[in-house]
């Protein structure tokens, strides 16, 4: 079979896959996992595909590093400092400390019933570190649809997973290091470990951003894009094969590519340009871990398969909801952050794979292993979707505290009409609050942030804790009797569902929607929104008029100017010029 004809039946599978996941409103990587499932069954054909394939696939673990060191800049670390080294850390330390504990248990009580338990203790710290990981892919992304991101819980789930990918670094270190030792030299052989990985860290932070800041100018210089792209490209394959050269690995030099990009002034066109090679060759990452389910090992292995499918994402979410119950969380927000982090993780695969290649776990351990942890990934979206149903069902007392929540909610927007519905309390929607209670209208702002709505609280504002992603909570704020919906977060899927409710129930209520620049305004307006207001075209007007009065030209001109550009651009402006014009 030829290149092309091998290339035509992934991008087959996996546009199959990809389109199938989206009519289901299920994420994308989901539908990856499912392709190389099904590709996973092609017997002669994978056995020749399988290792170019999967030596490509491996560079979307390195870009997938990358754009998470893009994301660990000081600024958000301190931000989430609490989650992220607080919760986060508990449980990478709790999970793997337990699992190694569970190895000495069992490796004890089983040959004493005369069962056979063949695990090292290495090879325990190699699964205790994989299954503390979760799939950040797939939970980033299905709360990003959810609008959970800033929730109670969502700020645990993302403050876990956040230190998870950081663990993964010294774990990369930690695992070939324990493939190399043995008992007289465990020490010796970890203390050079860190200190190699130290070195080159301390060395590529030390010089390295300013090297990198002069470096990357130096490139944009030329106005060209294919080099800045080819730079970048350099860069980060370059600094992975320095650190797997020093013995540590290609995903440790990927993250620290990140890292030295982040603190210049080229991260977000970094993360622009990267992003279709990130999603292509992740995408091919899944599809060749989709391809490592045998369906021959869970026909012949079944009760095994299901056994470390079950119990670890049992075990994991009960571990992870007493920690987050213990660090103040409530029932239900404990409870939803264990459902959320029960999964396995895209990590999780490369810290097993690395431990396969160390020797430290058997092969016979592997198929089981993998196919477990692909199903509960896999399950993971279904898990999601009915979290609430989950955790009313085990919580009663989370149902009776959002019942509350909504009967404080409606009776503050009790007396109120013709009010403003702001959905959001962000810099944005706290301005335009302002202005509203200026002009003495009437308003009631939703965020989900309960620290954001306490702050808001204490300023004056009548601001109160509610997703608007939900109905429930829309209609409690008194969206019957509102004079508009404003959504202020640039969210496009969150503003599309916001649409949906209230041209579905109040389709006379004008909704009017904040979006980034004018890529999904097409979108937004054929849904329903009255009117898209793109935050790139109000600060190019915003340039524009303090540019003008600047040379010079009159104030009263300069307003006509900034109202004729605005009038061309949106539609309700225009009418209202319209009529304007109509009146003696």
């Amino acid at each position: 079979m030829s290149t092309i004809d091998t290339a035509l039946i992934y991008l087959l599978f996996a546009v199959v896959g990809v389109v199938g996941c989206r009519l289901l409103h299920l994420p994308a990587i989901l539908g990856y996992l499912l392709a190389g499932i099904f590709l996973g069954q092609g017997g002669a054909f994978i056995e020749q595909s399988e290792a170019a394939v999967a030596s490509v696939a491996e560079l979307g673990v390195v870009l997938l590093m990358f754009v998470i060191g893009l994301e660990f800049n000081l600024p958000k670390l301190l931000r989430l400092r609490h989650m992220v080294f607080g919760f986060g850390m508990a449980q990478v330390l709790v999970t793997l400390l337990g699992t190694v504990a569970g190895h000495f248990l069992l490796s004890r009580l089983l040959p004493a019933l005369g069962l056979a338990w063949d695990l090292s203790w290495q090879g325990s710290v190699v699964l205790g570190a994989a299954l503390a990981m979760s799939s950040t892919a797939i939970v980033v992304k299905l709360m990003a649809e959810r609008s959970e991101i800033d929730t109670e819980h969502g700020r645990r789930v993302i403050g876990a997973l956040l230190f998870q990918d950081l663990a993964v670094v010294p774990l990369l270190v930690l695992i070939p290091a324990l493939g190399q030792m043995n008992e007289a030299n465990v020490w010796t052989e970890l203390s050079l470990a860190l200190l190699k990985a130290s070195v080159l860290v301390g060395l590529l932070l030390w010089g390295g951003q300013k090297a990198m800041r002069v470096w990357l100018r130096v490139v944009d210089r030329r106005d060209s894009e294919e080099l800045f792209m080819l730079n970048i490209l350099l860069v980060t394959l370059g600094l992975a094969w320095i650190t797997e050269h020093a013995g540590l690995s290609m995903a440790m030099g990927a993250f620290m590519s990140g890292m030295l990009i982040a603190e210049t002034d080229y991260k977000h066109r970094v993360e622009e340009d990267i992003r279709p090679f990130h999603d292509v060759l992740l995408g091919l990452f899944f599809i060749t871990l989709g391809m490592k389910l045998d369906w021959h090992v869970l026909l012949e292995q079944w009760p095994w398969v299901l056994v470390l499918s079950l119990i670890p994402v049992l075990v994991k979410a009960v571990l992870i909801g007493v920690l987050a119950y213990t660090g103040g969380a409530r029932n239900g927000v404990a409870a939803r952050t264990g459902i959320y982090l029960a999964q396995a993780g895209e990590f999780g695969f490369v810290l097993l794979t690395l431990g396969l290649a160390q020797h430290l776990i058997e092969p016979r351990w592997s198929n089981p292993v993998l196919a477990a942890m692909v199903l509960s990934m896999v399950a993971t979206p279904f898990l999601i979707q009915h979290a609430d149903r989950l955790v009313f069902r085990f919580s009663p007392d989370d149902w009776l505290s959002q019942s509350l929540q909504l009967t404080t909610l409606a009776s503050h927007a009790m007396g109120i009409e013709r009010h403003v519905l702001v959905c959001g309390f962000g810099h944005t929607g706290r301005n335009l609050c302002q202005l509203l209670e200026q002009q003495s209208i009437s308003y009631i702002a939703l965020d989900v942030n309960p620290e954001v709505v306490k702050a808001g609280v204490l300023d004056g504002h009548r601001v109160e804790v509610g997703d608007s992603f939900q109905w429930s909570n829309l209609v409690s704020a008194g969206l019957n009797r509102t004079s508009a919906v404003v959504v202020s977060f640039d969210d496009t899927a969150t503003a599309l569902r916001v649409i949906e409710l209230v041209r579905a129930h109040v389709p006379h209520v004008p909704v009017i929607v904040r979006t980034r620049d004018d890529h999904d305004m097409a979108l937004l307006k054929q849904a329903g929104a009255h009117e898209v207001v793109p935050d790139a075209f109000e600060v190019s007007l915003s340039l524009a008029t303090h540019t003008l009065s600047l040379m010079g030209l009159p104030a009263d001109q300069v307003n006509q100017l900034v109202l004729s550009e605005r009038v061309s651009q949106y539609a309700g402006l225009k009418e209202k010029v319209r009529i304007s014009d109509r009146k003696p």
